[in-house]
């Protein structure tokens, strides 16, 4: 017979849902997510279900864990052995669990994140308050059902003798449902539940005047009350996980910080790790040292600090930066009646008071039908003690046990419970003491089930039993609170100041790019000679700073690079410093422009730009404090052809003198150049003539007595009054600097402002330099051809001409 295909026409999408609802449903109920109950997920369950089937307790000694692991495996969760092992592992992890509920021996890893031995090589037990979530479990105080293979019974839940979802907390990743609900205070738990029982309107506010927060096993300071009191009210919350740290001092005026307490859930290793890396990567310069000094007596962080460096403010900087504070979510989702649902600290302590009302109500049951089992039992044998001459002869008389009983049951009215007590008793038991003995046992189980029954008929008695167990596993197994709770999260500010430790360096910065920063020790050694550079370079910036102080380097392209001196590279004077390229990405024909220190970007004053097409610009200098600098910032927004050459800083300054390469002249007032953002085009200074461009500007202070020395491209040099440029408006062609010549004019080259004693730079075509002193000029007036200095036909033409800067 041969066997026909069966095909379905189904639509993709309907069993693509299909097939993944139902998986979603069985990772939600049954993987994923505590029950509100016990708080316990399906596998953590089974594993201490199995650990006390098979006497694996606190009272016994430790036993393999693959043997516990294998019997998990072989008989209720047919799941991979590695995924049982380490949820048993996290069970046995002090740092994770706030009252472990299983006792490990061996390697069980550790906070750094080392995994824990193989199962073959450790042992484990059940801790002594596991053992009171599944005490009674023998009563059938809770529900069993067959396991995958219908050949055992397991639990759908626990006892749970004290409220382990709110003590030891859970975590976990479901389908569309997180969980993250932080362990606590087993005292602080239980006067909740207490709390809550005698009063089932208590609200947050009441019921957190017992429970305070939070209790993380590795401690830390908890920030954030308004958080804490929304995640009860909610499911959901923000709190601040702060490390615990003291600041202290050393010899030769360091400090030390040493942290003994760290964020739950964070890995030790990789946090000291970050710190060390902020310290390698030059982020934070304080700190000289990082070492993990933690042993079995506890844990110890120690951050060594450079002299001099403010130990709190790099202690909020790493609180900023790394793991020492981290934020915890509340997000207190668990199963509730087969749901996944986001709970409250009410619904949790309610849930958690219903189960133990229907798990000591069912014990109840339980005892008082053995109670009364025996009871009847005891009955039957004082009846047969007390015509015991009777019962023996009844029984000498008969065949077999069986017709015995049946003799006993019609003779005297036994029923078959008693008769086979009867005819199982032994010879010894039917001394005189035993009925002394069955009357006792008589008095006891009478008095026994007077206090059943009333448990189960009075919802008093019920709570006070809830209430006397609760307060017995208090005073066994409270531990004193670990976190610390704030009621406030505090905002920590860092400045630079603090971050980086204050030293005196020579920084330097070439025409063609070269940086670097030198120890004043390097510096002196040298004497300040022999400055490590380029045959064809020179020296646009030297000056005496500090690490904590900033530069701003202006390029040709419109762009600035914000430079805190700390990050510049640490160079000896008498070696090249390193490009401005393998710092920060620049263009490829983009090359620095001015530079200018900065202590802070306080003081009233702008940064004014004017470009080679005659634009101008003036932003404020606050505006040039800026956050993130990884890479060049726009300020001067430019057409693609033009490029800036010149960058100035604008502090009394009240005009602005413009020169061109054609030998024209502006001179205008500052105010009509308005103040701007960064990353605007500016105005027009001046008018060019076609095949014309701006070359030099000079800022000009009128109580400060400065010429302006111009330089031609034929090697002629002359110096002015700047009385000899009147003040106009912007945007003008301005007037002639030089006597026309029909044949061979000048070109300018630079216009530079200088009061006198400054010596000027004329660079030649053929790599010629030629120093001209500013006092060996005299002034003269607008339409003289200056003097020549450089010899156009030996040297070459004048490509180029600077000011030899001052030190700053």
């Amino acid at each position: 017979m041969t066997q026909t295909e069966r095909f379905q026409d189904l639509p993709l999408e309907e069993v693509i849902g299909d097939r993944f609802g139902r998986y979603s449903k069985y990772i939600i109920q049954d993987r994923a997510l505590p029950d509100a109950r016990d708080g316990l997920k399906p596998v953590q369950r089974r594993i201490l279900y199995a650990m006390y089937h098979e006497g694996n307790t606190n009272d016994k000694a430790f036993r393999k864990s693959a043997k516990t692991v294998g019997n998990v495996i072989g008989n209720y969760h047919p799941h991979g052995d590695s995924s049982v092992y380490e949820a048993m592992v996290r069970l046995s992890q002090d740092w994770k669990i706030r009252h472990m509920l299983v006792e490990m021996h061996g390697n069980n890893g550790s906070m750094d994140g080392d995994s824990p031995a193989a199962m073959r090589y450790t042992e484990a037990r059940l801790s002594a308050i596991s053992s009171e979530l599944l005490r009674d479990i023998d009563k059938r105080t809770v529900d069993f059902i067959p396991n995958f293979d219908d050949s055992d019974m397991e639990p759908t839940v626990l006892p749970a003798r004290f409220p382990n979802l709110l003590v030891n907390g859970s975590t976990g990743i479901s389908a569309g449902y997180a969980t993250d609900i932080p362990p606590h205070a087993l005292h602080e738990v239980l006067d909740a539940v207490l709390m809550r029982m005698d009063n089932s309107q208590a609200t947050v506010a009441e019921l957190m005047s017992v429970i305070k927060g939070p209790d993380f096993p590795t401690g830390g300071i908890i920030q954030g009350l308004d958080g804490i009191r929304k995640a009860y009210e909610t499911g959901k919350g923000k709190i601040i996980v702060r490390s615990k740290a003291e600041i202290e001092p050393l010899k030769g005026g360091k400090e030390q910080i040493v942290i003994t307490e760290i964020p739950f859930e964070v890995n030790k290793a990789t946090m000291i790790k970050k710190i060390d890396d902020h310290r390698f990567d030059r982020k934070l310069e304080g700190i000289s040292e990082v070492r993990d000094e933690s042993d079995r007596t506890g844990l110890r962080i120690v951050i060594e600090l450079k002299k001099d460096v403010q130990a709190q403010g790099i202690l909020s900087y790493l609180y900023k930066n790394t793991d020492l504070q981290v934020s915890y979510n509340f997000n207190m989702v668990a199963i509730y009646k087969r749901r996944p649902t986001m709970m409250t600290l009410q619904t949790m302590l309610d849930a958690y008071i219903e189960h133990q009302k229907e798990v000591i109500t069912k014990r109840s049951e339980f005892d008082l039908q053995r109670a009364s089992d025996r009871m009847h039992i005891v009955e039957g044998l004082m009846k047969a003690l007390s015509i015991l001459d009777k019962v023996i002869k009844t029984i000498r008389a008969s065949k077999d046990k069986r017709d015995a009983k049946n003799n006993l049951i019609a003779s005297y009215d036994f029923s078959e419970a008693q008769a086979e007590a009867i005819v199982s008793l032994q010879l010894y038991r039917l001394t005189n003491t035993d009925i002394t003995d069955l009357k006792k046992e008589e008095a006891e189980l009478k008095k026994t089930i007077a206090e059943l029954t009333g448990i189960l008929t009075s919802t008093t008695k019920l709570k006070n039993v809830i209430k006397k167990e609760l307060a017995n596993i208090r005073k066994q197994f409270a531990e004193p609170r670990r976190s610390v709770i704030e009621d406030k999260i505090e905002e920590i500010t860092i400045t630079r100041e603090i971050m980086i430790p204050s030293e005196e360096v020579v920084v330097t910065v070439t025409k063609e790019g070269y940086v670097k920063r030198t120890s004043t020790r390097s510096y002196a050694a040298s004497n300040g000679k022999d400055f490590a550079m380029k045959e064809t370079d020179h020296l646009l910036f030297e000056g005496n700073l500090n690490t904590q102080h900033t530069v701003l380097i202006f390029t040709t392209a419109g762009n600035f690079v914000f430079q805190p001196i700390n990050e510049l590279p640490d160079i000896k004077w008498k070696d090249l410093g390193q490009h401005l390229s393998s710092i920060i990405q620049l263009d490829a024909n983009e090359s620095v422009l001015t530079v200018y220190p900065f202590e802070n970007f306080d003081a009233d004053a702008s940064i004014l730009t004017v470009s080679k097409m005659g634009q101008v610009k003036r932003s404020a200098l606050k505006d040039y404090q800026i956050q993130r600098y990884s890479r060049t910032v726009k300020t001067m927004n430019l057409k693609s052809e033009d490029v800036m050459i010149y960058a100035g800083l604008v502090t009394k300054e009240t005009e602005l003198f413009i020169a061109t390469n054609q030998a024209y002249g502006v001179r205008f007032s500052l105010d009509e150049v308005p103040l701007t953002g960064l990353r605007t085009s500016g105005v027009k200074g001046v008018n060019l003539k076609d095949g014309d461009n701006a070359v030099s500007a000079v800022l000009i202070d009128s109580t400060v007595k400065q010429e302006l020395v111009l330089i031609t491209h034929r090697g002629a040099a002359k110096k002015m009054k700047q009385q000899e440029f009147e003040s106009g408006g912007r945007a003008k062609r301005g007037v002639i600097m030089l006597r026309e010549l029909k044949s061979n004019p000048h070109r300018v080259v630079a216009v530079i402002g200088a009061t006198g004693k400054e010596e000027i730079v004329l660079e030649t075509s053929k790599g010629i330099r030629i120093p001209l002193t500013v006092n060996s000029l005299k002034n003269v007036d607008r339409y003289s051809n200056g003097s020549f200095i450089v010899d156009e036909a030996t040297d070459g033409k004048v490509i180029n001409a600077y000011r030899l800067e001052a030190k700053e």
